[in-house]
């Protein structure tokens, strides 16, 4: 893949997130949030006003990648079990334990 590929993909799901937060607080705007450039050493969704600090109170790092199939196949797994929200927990070799949930259900939990 050519490195603008690479970008490309990046920043596709960046203004997906991006996006996603100004439809949950209306009170946001483009111009509150930005998206980091490649190469950038910070949070890929930069929040600019207080504003949006107080709202969305999390530093955002997002991923675009083909080399995460056994998550996924482990999340699919999760969601075989039955009819409630599908959550998986993952544990790396000395490492805290993460919790994978569909993005739009993260973002139903916000807003209620």
């Amino acid at each position: 893949m050519k490195q603008r590929s690479r970008r490309a993909k990046g920043r596709y799901l960046q203004n997906i997130v991006r996006d996603r937060i100004v439809q949950l607080y209306p009170v946001l705007t483009k111009k509150d949030i930005r998206t980091s450039s490649t190469g950038e050493n910070s949070a890929d969704i930069k929040l600019l006003s207080n504003t949006a600090k107080k709202l969305f109170p999390y530093e955002v790092e997002t991923k675009n990648r083909s080399d995460f199939v056994g998550l996924y196949s482990h999340f699919k797994q999760a969601i075989r079990h039955g009819p409630n929200t599908p959550l998986l927990i993952v544990k790396g070799k000395r490492e805290k334990p993460l919790v994978v949930i569909d993005m739009e259900h993260f973002f139903e939990l916000l807003e209620n």
